[in-house]
């Protein structure tokens, strides 16, 4: 872990003389970067910290109006990680066998750190979420450094493989939003070159033990067949499903948000 902050410490002093930047241009931390959309209203404000999907881009997200209005008039900054090469660098990816996770997780902490100092970003209301491989390396972030966000929405995507042996604690919260016919990212995997993809249930038990969760009553939602969980911290887990193949919908993470904003995570 100090390596971690080492290297995020050098990102951040590497990137401080960066120019100004936000939804059409880089916010430039050493060789990586990342955008951000800053809603109306005097700071510190929460953020979304958002990772795209296989061969997406920060640019990309940026692009996607429905989504910046939803977290703008959620009074929270949008923050668009920007992987090297399209894909994220994590345990069991492809191409990735052999990789910790380390370099994904200095980023992070060099983005956060440089958007609460260029931003005034509230580091107390930092919610991550992502979609398909971004969702994976939410889940890994849920594991890896839950101590950074306020909670977790992960759509269409868990853990490469399978879960870790060990995750750090306590737990935060964690939204899953899935469709029952998804392709591209099945409930329960598929094999992808030299790996594969994780079991969603085998994602979420784990995490039930790891946070001593509880089940409570679910919520229900338009569209959405949900499970839920508290554990005695007041954290949630839902798990909720749709009936849809491999899509985002600006829903899905509205429900996210709003489910962390019931249970005072935001």
């Amino acid at each position: 872990m100090r390596q971690i902050f080492l290297c995020a410490l050098l990102w951040v002093l590497g990137g401080g003389a960066a120019l100004a930047c936000g939804v059409e241009s880089d916010c430039r931390l050493g060789d990586r970067s990342y955008r951000i959309a800053l809603p109306e209203g005097a700071p510190p404000v929460g953020a979304v910290v958002y990772a795209h999907g296989y061969r997406g881009s920060a640019a990309a997200v940026m692009r996607n109006r429905s989504l910046r209005r939803l977290v703008a008039e959620e009074g929270l900054a949008l923050i668009a990680l920007d992987s090297l090469d399209g894909e994220w660098v994590i345990p069991h990816a492809p191409g990735h066998a052999d990789t910790d996770g380390a370099e994904e997780f200095a980023y992070v902490e060099a983005v956060l750190a440089d958007a609460s100092q260029r931003f005034a970003i509230d580091r107390g209301r930092v919610i991550g979420a992502g979609f398909s491989s971004g969702a994976m390396l939410m889940w890994t972030l849920a594991c890896e450094m839950p101590a950074r966000f306020a909670g977790i929405i992960a759509v269409a995507g868990t853990f490469w493989q399978r879960p870790p042996e060990e995750c750090a604690t306590p737990v935060t919260s964690l939204v899953h939003v899935h469709g029952t016919s998804d392709p591209t990212v099945p409930l329960t995997g598929r094999a992808i070159r030299e790996t594969w993809q994780g079991d969603v249930g085998e994602s979420l038990a784990m995490y039930r033990r790891l946070g001593g969760f509880g089940a409570v009553q679910p919520p229900a939602p338009e569209g959405l067949d949900c499970e839920s969980w508290r554990n005695a911290a007041g954290e949630v887990l839902d798990f909720c499903l749709h009936p849809g193949g491999h899509s985002l919908r600006t829903e899905y993470l509205g429900f996210g948000l709003e489910r962390l904003r019931a249970a005072g995570r935001l």
